[in-house]
């Protein structure tokens, strides 16, 4: 079943099952990829949540998206109302590779999801990015601007928002940018551990892009669930999240050394065309969030802002 979770309950921790009086729960969650940034963002946030929300944290080991049967079992067993789906194959260049699994996870896994979903009346909030753009654009994409992914990994994540729209029409598409946070391995951790081994370090300073904190954007996805609780009114379609604000990789890198200290490492711009990579990523893939903050009555933080809360936290 993987971790349950109810608010209102206490109960001592036995590896990864936590059951807090199943009882009280009103409306069941479903958290895939519960062990990534995103899901174990949401699993911090989820010590706040209302008490009519119950939560079953899951990744591969509890419950694998890749096989139909299980992801419908699991569903009806549990009475799922909102699955909110972080499980990603984020892995860009290999996936350039590694197709098959590629498509396997961010594809076929979500068509799954979406099947069961709409056979069992349960809500869908996806997890998509920016990849799915090609990064030629000039000002912030907005959700109704034309797709065009130049990588496996991109295409990947297009074909599933296509599927699960189709599938599902009671879907919610949240594609988000940069993400990073205190858990697993991401690029602020990297750079903290280049800034302070190396002294030089040379940065891509042409690719335009918003960081995002993942624990913004799990208070956010709460907030939509939240939202359609109160109101009854679940806002199907795309929406775009990221903190707000723009930067390069490079000026991201020197806010990070800036912010943690780091002084004995110089950092030195450098072009796409001089560090090549195996997958094409984009150019710009700055995100327009006018319509989750004005739906939702969401605030974003700036990435500055945010970036400085998770350094503390580091």
């Amino acid at each position: 079943m993987g971790l349950v979770y109810n608010r209102k309950d206490s109960s001592e921790e036995t590896g990864k099952n936590i059951v807090f009086n199943l009882e009280l729960a009103q409306k069941h969650v479903l958290i895939t990829g519960a062990n990534g940034q995103l899901g174990s963002e949401l699993q911090r946030a989820a010590a706040f949540h209302p008490a009519n929300l119950f939560f079953h944290f899951t990744d591969v080991n509890e419950l694998d998206i890749t096989n139909p049967t299980a992801v419908d079992e699991f569903i009806k067993s549990q009475g799922i109302a909102y699955i909110v789906n972080c499980a990603a194959y984020t892995a860009v260049d290999k996936a350039e590779d590694d197709e098959k699994k590629c498509y396997l996870i961010n594809r076929d896994a979500v068509k799954n999801l979406a099947e069961s979903a709409a056979k069992h009346k349960a809500k869908v909030i996806h997890v998509s990015t920016d990849y799915v753009f090609d990064g030629t654009g000039t000002r912030p994409y907005r959700e109704i601007d034309a797709v065009n992914p130049q990588s496996v990994y991109g295409k990947s994540k297009c074909e599933a928002e296509v599927l699960l729209r189709e599938i599902c029409p009671d879907s919610i598409v949240i594609r988000t940018a940069w993400l990073y946070s205190i858990f697993g391995n991401n690029f602020v951790k990297t750079m903290i551990r280049l800034g302070q081994e190396k002294e030089t370090l040379s940065v891509v300073s042409d690719q335009k892009g918003t960081p995002t904190n993942a624990a913004d954007l799990a208070d956010a996805i709460l907030k939509i669930i939240n939202y359609t609780e109160a109101s009854g009114d679940f806002k199907a379609g795309i929406y775009h999240y990221t903190n707000e604000g723009v930067t390069t990789w490079y000026d991201f890198t020197l806010a990070i050394h800036e912010l943690k200290g780091i002084t004995t490492c110089k950092v030195s711009p450098v072009t796409s065309a001089e560090y090549p990579t195996r997958a094409a990523r984009p150019k710009y893939s700055v995100l327009d969030k006018t319509k989750i903050k004005e739906i939702f009555g969401i605030k974003i933080p700036d990435w500055k802002v945010s970036l400085e809360k998770v350094l503390e936290e580091l």
